[in-house]
């Protein structure tokens, strides 16, 4: 054994990484143990190699084949506590080798994957959390399938490190190599540049040919954006691309490839098989089995209603059957266990944990059958609560009775969304509500930490008499600028402890549909909202507010009263600074207060919005067709000029209304992909962008807002990160983050 100090172990970094900036920093007492898989007390289950370059030590762990095949560490902790372990290997094969890793006997990650790297003699680290008891321990690595374990070269573990405050917990995302046909002979290759790379980080291209040598594409290192155009590919065969960051002018581990079938569609699109099932509604993306992609959680539509997991390659993973209570499906007052109508979800996905892997937190009642088909029973049906399921099992971790202070008026929907209300960890956050007769309805929201054992209730809010209005969707976001998130809704916001920051009701806010938070003027400090009203007796239409302080900047009134269903933000005019916002009343510059086109006419449908061509500007997202609004030739809403159309692709709108299932930054570049199913619900069609742009961004799912964002659904909303993003913009902070499992 060889232990490190993380100090020295820093201090090496620093040299390797010019010019990278520290995000945290670890406690003093932090150390690293080195266990070589060739040197007792290790135990191999196969023979010591050494015919594969690169590895440290004296050899290599080469594990026999078949399942069950492991290598075994013991190692020693000074106390009790999480430890992180980097798992040095090799994959020259062609797919996952997945491993079970167990601590003492005891699974404590299921199914890690192990990717291929390319090469026998190409070593990447695979970095898992897991608990430790005071002195001796076991740690072994067991594979999960026939293939056996990849070579193991060695894990390092530390223990004692903590990140500083203030440095929230995040994704250890991968590269999300992704590759489409972007033309008869052009693939377009995209990649992610993450958000704690170190500044003049560059990257190489490799492609592989129906499994040959790979060859790099780029003839200097790529320090633009993160998407290369190969326009010398034989696409009447597969193609396999990977990247290869480069730091200091040296060459680091390659990323997972990307395989392009052979004589492949030209087409914007991935396509991920799925069951036979029913329509669906909503998709959720979440790394479930830890190899730093999205994996996908999807509902089916059906009675009883339906949750089903796939990894990324369509892999199915469980079925939960939400039962006897999900088959009521009323939009308003439906079952206990029914998820996924009108403005509800109750259902979301993130690695609650830190160790790596993300779970599924479900509101359910009794007559669920989780995913290891155990059934939850309760003598109420009324009664709900919320579970933690496996991400790879869909076995419940954990369950926690949702408070019972409105139960006389029956069971609660809910919409659900992650925030990290300390700084730091992340908490489930709920929105439920029921109705009160025939009338008015009560409003509670709670949050919930999942600490990997249990779950535990942080706190409940009861709006009960207050004027606080809400509205058909949440954002989760730090509207003063401290790190920690606060829960808004379209006429409050509550802070991260559940207590009310402040309310827009006193303003003569009410109910509304659509609302948004972000730096829409980049000039004025802070983030600021912009609101539409639903027949708002003042003939209130439209605002936009201070999102710190709740202060009304401007407001739009108009006779008598309407339902101004939609409204959007968004920078669609690069002539005027910062973002537009609109509705039905016209396009207005926000910061100006001003109409950037005189015709009110002339505006675009305020529906969604979406990050596709490459330029900062905002694209939009209507009802199965991607637009861009061109300010030098204005056209109505129905003649926007349009980028494609989702039919064309055999994608159809998600169940009950006109929208995708997904938006989110799911892999390639910093670019938004939208997720759609195919007709028969058989396939999930994937729109990435087949556009190539210099604009070098990290990715959108490690800015804070925008991922919080990315769990959240209602009515489904554009996401935005915290920082403005469209023409002229400033580039954006290195994100406050650090990573699960680091």
């Amino acid at each position: 054994m060889r232990r490190l100090t993380r100090v020295s172990v820093a201090t090496a970094l620093t040299a390797v990484l010019a010019g990278a900036t520290a995000v945290f920093a670890l406690t003093a007492n932090a150390a690293t143990t080195r266990h070589e898989a060739e040197s007792p007390p290790a135990v191999c289950d196969g023979s010591i190699g050494s015919n594969h370059s690169g590895f440290s030590g004296t050899g290599f762990c080469d594990v026999r084949g078949g399942a069950g095949a492991s290598v075994q560490f013991t190692v020693d902790a000074p106390a009790r506590g999480s430890a992180t372990v980097d798992i040095r290997y090799a994959n020259g094969g062609a797919g996952d080798r997945p491993a079970d890793i167990s601590v003492n006997g005891t699974t404590t990650q299921r199914a890690v994957a192990f990717g291929g790297t390319g090469a026998w003699n190409t070593w990447a680290t695979r970095t898992v959390t897991v608990p430790l008891n005071a002195g001796g321990n076991t740690v072994r690595l067991a594979a999960t399938t026939e293939a056996g374990l990849a070579n193991i070269d060695r894990i390092d573990v530390t223990t004692g490190a903590t990140p500083q405050p203030g440095a929230r917990r995040m994704e250890n995302l991968g590269r999300g190599v992704v590759a489409v046909r972007s033309g008869a002979g052009e693939v377009l290759v995209s990649w992610r540049l993450l958000g704690l790379d170190p500044d003049g980080i560059g990257f190489n291209v490799y492609r592989s040919t129906a499994g040959g040598a790979e060859v790099r594409l780029n003839s200097a290192v790529l320090t633009g954006g993160t998407n290369f155009a190969d326009r010398t590919a034989d696409l009447t065969r597969s193609n396999s691309y990977r990247v290869r960051p480069v730091i200091g002018g040296a060459e680091q581990a390659p990323s997972a490839a990307f395989t392009l079938g052979a004589n492949h569609a030209v087409e914007p699109v991935v396509r991920m098989p799925l069951r036979p099932g029913g329509a669906v509604k909503f998709v959720w993306a979440g790394d479930l089995d830890g190899d730093g992609e999205y994996d996908y959680v999807l509902d089916r539509q059906t009675s009883p209603q339906k949750l089903e997991a796939y990894r990324r390659d369509g892999r199915f993973l469980w079925q939960v059957d939400m039962g006897p209570n999900s088959t009521d499906q009323d939009n308003i007052e439906g079952g206990s266990a029914t998820i996924n109508v009108g403005h509800n979800d109750g259902v979301t996905v993130y690695d609650f944990d830190g160790d790596g892997r993300a779970e599924v937190a479900v509101r359910i009642a009794d007559g669920v059958r989780f995913g290891d088909g155990t059934t939850f029973t309760d003598s109420d049906d009324n009664r709900q609560h919320i579970a933690i399921l496996d991400g790879m099992t869909g076995a419940p971790r954990a369950t926690a009775p949702v408070p019972t202070d409105y139960l006389a008026d029956g069971p609660m929907y809910a919409r659900f969304g992650v925030g990290h209300l300390d700084g730091v960890t992340p908490s489930l956050v709920a929105f439920m509500k029921n109705r009160i007769g025939n009338g008015d309805f009560n409003l509670m929201m709670a949050a919930w930490k999942f600490d990997g054992g249990s779950l535990t209730r942080q706190w409940k809010w009861l709006r009960g008499d207050r004027n606080a209005p809400d509205g058909h969707n949440t954002r989760i976001i730090d509207v003063d600028g401290d790190g920690k998130d606060e829960i808004a809704e379209i006429g409050f916001v509550l802070n991260g402890d559940g207590t009310l920051r402040y309310s827009l009701g006193p303003a003569g806010i009410v109910h509304g549909d659509r609302f948004h938070i972000t730096d829409i003027d980049p000039a004025r400090p802070g983030l600021e909202g912009y609101g539409v009203q639903q027949s708002n007796p003042s003939g209130l239409r439209e605002y936009y507010y201070d999102a710190r302080d709740g202060s009304i900047i401007w407001r739009h009134v108009e006779p008598g009263t309407a339902d101004v269903g939609r409204g959007m933000a968004g920078d669609i005019d690069p002539r005027f600074p910062g973002m537009e916002v609109w509705s039905f009343s016209g396009l207005y510059n926000a910061a100006t207060n001003r109409l950037t086109e005189p015709d009110t006419s002339l505006r675009p449908w305020p529906q969604m919005g979406l990050w596709w061509d490459g330029d900062l500007t905002m694209e939009l997202l209507n009802d199965g067709k991607f637009e861009k609004w061109n300010p030098a030739a204005p056209t109505p809403t129905n003649r926007v000029p349009r980028l494609l159309s989702i039919s064309a692709y055999g994608a159809v709108s998600a169940a009950q209304g006109v929208n995708p299932t997904l938006v989110g930054d799911l892999f390639g570049d910093w670019r938004e992909e939208v997720v759609y199913t195919s007709a028969g619900f058989d396939e999930l069609i994937i729109f990435t962008t087949d556009r190539p742009t210099g604009t070098r961004l990290y990715t959108l799912a490690h800015n804070p807002a925008y991922r919080n964002a990315m769990t959240l659904k209602g009515y489904m909303q554009s996401h935005h990160p915290d920082y403005f993003l469209g023409a002229g913009m400033a580039r954006p902070p290195r994100p406050a983050i650090t990573y699960a499992g680091n």
